[in-house]
């Protein structure tokens, strides 16, 4: 999840925090936000990795070669595997992936009988997907959030969402890294670390975060680990590791899709998103996890807002004749981000949208300590309804919170669990505290949205998603670059879709679109014609550091 409410309410000193992170770079150069340097040159190269015969390849390119018999899906599936041993576990050593299905090529090869014998379930038939692993899979994989104190833990059923993955023909892979409890245990956490997984790398370069929680996702994705991927999101944990990994990513509406099945954190504010390459391989994989669930209240009437086929939206003409809002803050300043922003406003005008500036992120960080209060509350309320019912060895937060303290050495070598404790101090959801703490935040989110964009008559309110990924800093933490645009969406529980704009020094930068509830389409057709204009995204080379 983002940090950003972390630094705003003073446990991390921003500015101090950020100079001694540098130190632990090791490329010992200027943080990936500040001005760019004339004696900077670009990242290292790495060894490259021998070539991939699915590099880049999107949904539509892998249903072609199933169709001509090219592949088959027991075929791609070997093939993804193969990726993964060569640069997850060995060569750049990404740890993205934490486990692979052991079942996955009987699922490819009955899924191969199927189409043999006539019966395609649909565009993601055959179609290999990892999953974040804080979503249960009923079959031999492991669900543990990252945390050492849920190994070994296998859920009895699918989540809603993999039911619906499954049923729409994809394979589940395997699943991936994340920031462990989804980047919810302590205000100096480094995204991307779990004491299960370790820590993931960025693919662009090696010694830049990956950003939290789905770190693995992302940074599985942009390396062709797999076709798509499924990450979640509380405040950040889908936009911006896709914006600092190069993916379209997509936080849907609270509701849209089904939380059953999926460690929380929030009630109010969790939902699982697609994590892809391209703005029509998002959309597919969109339109198969969709579905009311009555296990997950959230979705009661989502129905009349789903569609089946998100593709329909995609339109290169989308942006004519649109109005977007554009975050005022984020025009000034000296990240090398600005620029790309710049770039981005010109490329929507010429598409034939009209850009406006509002100013939506300062009065929503006000906001940002009632946000946090609402998340201690429902997190200890959800892991512990989580963990009751599950298999795992622990049944409780004060549980996971002893064993921790037991096995310290191996579940906290780098930062504490204070936020666990923090949550475990909480009295309730019927807490006057909480219900106060929750209209406050989500309340008066929503309040502010949807005054921007009534008075201003906007169809998405843009941004930077976040700024250049920063050093992995396992000693200090994370640092912000101050640009992160994932609360606004996230607290009053609206689409948020993110889509390639553009490098700063080799790192990639995600533009953000954010509108009102049930958008998603509209959103994703806006995305798909800035996308389709501007042709941004850039495969990761999994170079080393920064040369200074």
């Amino acid at each position: 999840m983002n940090r950003r409410f972390f630094l705003r309410t003073g446990t991390l000193a921003s500015a101090a925090l950020t100079t001694l992170s540098l130190a632990q770079c090791t490329s010992g150069g200027a943080p990936a936000d500040a001005p760019a340097a004339g004696a900077a040159g670009p990242p290292a190269p790495a060894p490259a990795p021998a070539a991939f015969a699915l590099h880049e390849a999107t949904v539509a390119d892998l249903q072609q070669h199933m169709q001509s018999g090219k592949y088959s899906a027991r075929a791609l599936c070997e093939l993804y595997l193969q990726r993964i041993a060569e640069v997850n576990a060995q060569g750049p050593t990404l740890r993205a992936v934490v486990e692979t299905n052991p079942d996955a090529l009987k699922l490819a090869d009955a899924l191969d009988a199927e189409r043999t014998a006539g019966k395609v379930r649909g565009p993601l038939h055959g179609i290999p997907v990892l999953i974040k692993d804080n979503i249960d899979t009923g079959d031999r994989q492991q669900t543990t959030a990252g945390a050492l104190a849920l190994v070994g833990h296998r859920a009895a059923q699918d989540a809603f969402i993999v039911r619906q993955l499954r049923a729409a023909g994809a394979v589940v892979l395997g699943k991936t890294n994340l920031s462990e409890w989804a980047n919810f245990r302590s205000s100096r956490s480094t995204s991307g670390w779990s004491s299960r997984g370790g820590q993931t790398k960025n693919p662009y370069v090696l010694d830049r975060t990956p950003s939290g929680s789905s770190a693995g996702s992302g940074a599985a994705a942009a390396a062709n680990l797999c076709a798509v991927a499924i990450g979640t999101e509380t405040d950040g944990s889908v936009v911006s590791p896709s914006s600092v990994n190069g993916l379209v990513g997509l936080k849907p509406t609270v509701g849209l899709l089904s939380r059953a099945g999926i460690i929380p954190i929030s009630a109010t504010q969790d939902t699982a998103g697609p994590m892809a390459r391209t703005v029509r391989d998002a959309a597919l994989l969109l339109g198969a996890l969709v579905g009311e669930d009555p296990a997950d209240a959230a979705t009661k009437g989502s129905a009349a807002h789903t569609q089946s086929d998100y593709t329909k939206f995609l339109n290169v003409n989308a942006l004519k004749g649109k109005r977007l809002g554009v975050e005022k803050s984020h025009l000034t300043g000296t990240s090398p981000a600005i620029a790309l922003l710049q770039q981005a406003i010109a490329a929507l005008k010429a598409q034939g949208a009209t850009v406006v500036e509002v100013e939506v992120a300062k009065p929503i960080g006000v906001l940002g300590e009632a946000e946090f209060q609402v998340l201690l509350y429902e997190f200890k309320a959800g892991v512990n309804q989580y963990l009751a019912g599950a298999g795992a060895p622990v049944k409780s937060l004060a549980d996971v919170i002893a064993f921790n303290t037991q096995h310290a050495a191996q579940a906290m070598p780098f930062f504490q669990q204070e936020t666990l404790e923090l949550a475990q101090k909480t009295d309730g959801l019927a807490s006057a505290k909480y219900r106060a703490a929750l209209a406050h935040s989500q309340g008066g989110a929503r309040k502010i949205l949807d005054n921007v964009m009534k008075a201003n008559r906007l169809d998405a309110v843009i941004g930077i998603t976040t700024g250049p990924a920063g050093c992995i800093d396992l000693v200090n933490g994370d640092y912000s670059s101050g640009l992160d645009f994932s609360s606004p969406a996230a607290m009053a529980g609206y689409p948020h879709l993110t889509v390639p704009m553009g490098q700063a020094h080799g790192l990639p930068v995600g533009l953000s679109l954010v509108g009102p509830a049930w958008a998603e389409g509209p959103l994703l057709g806006l995305g798909y014609a800035y996308e389709q204009a501007t042709k941004l995204r850039r495969a990761p080379e999994l170079r080393g550091p920064l040369a200074g």
